[in-house]
């Protein structure tokens, strides 16, 4: 039995409780799914970073940082106090990742940082807007107050997530700091995080079943393929 099936079974939540979740994950990008990573996609984590140029480093980062840092980096997350979130493409590689950083409390309450890189490749399908939206949907389910983002002021891709999402932008030296109160969870946000996140896994789950049978199947054939010089 899954959480939303318990839910309903225990009457945590109703059948209009089910539908106003289901309407609001309706009313997201339906090709963009983002999936929670864990400490075991570290390696997949590393691949991506590695990937990007110096300038989408510098956007990423606040400064230009080299290999070892972006290693040292991913080895330091803390994916037991931070969440961090990935889009895959068609071949199962990492194309976006959204760091969700938990910060100090301060006394407006929790506050939560959060910074996000695209893949060259996969830019102009909103996955920065999306792993923006899962972060804040995670962040209000988490009791966070503030969701928090520093970038460079030219960076134009962040500019525009902080503006569309309603952030309030400070600029100062080239920099800017954007600030989203969030509100308080209730029972459809929770159950619409539930959603995404089961849809997400399952969609992964079935395309790599589907890769491998592909290679499989692709082994199989070359092994039956007499080979040149046997006949």
């Amino acid at each position: 039995m899954n959480p939303l099936e318990l839910s309903k079974a225990v009457g945590a939540v109703s059948d209009e409780d089910l539908r106003r979740a289901a309407k609001a994950q309706a009313a997201q990008r339906a090709s963009v799914l983002v999936r929670e990573l864990a400490a075991h996609h570290r390696s997949r984590l590393v691949k991506h970073f590695l990937a990007l140029g110096e300038e989408d480093r510098l956007l990423r980062f606040g400064q230009s940082v080299g290999n070892h840092v972006i290693e040292a980096y991913v080895e330091s997350i803390d994916f037991d106090h931070d969440s961090v979130f990935g889009v895959y493409d068609e071949h199962l590689e990492l194309v976006g990742v959204g760091h969700f950083a938990n910060l100090r409390d301060n006394a407006e309450g929790r506050v939560a940082e959060f910074g996000v890189s695209v893949s060259k490749s996969a830019r102009g399908r909103g996955i920065g807007s999306s792993l923006f939206q899962r972060a804040a949907m995670h962040g209000r389910n988490s009791h966070v107050r503030t969701l928090y983002m520093h970038c460079l002021s030219r960076n134009a891709a962040m500019m525009h997530i902080a503006k569309k999402a309603g952030m309030k932008v400070q600029y100062a030296y080239g920099e800017a700091d954007a600030y989203l109160e969030l509100p308080p969870a209730d029972t459809v946000s929770r159950l619409t995080e539930v959603l995404d996140e089961q849809v997400a896994d399952l969609d992964y789950i079935v395309r790599r079943n589907l890769r491998d049978v592909r290679r499989f199947g692709l082994r199989f054939w070359r092994s039956m393929v007499p080979q040149k010089g046997t006949v």
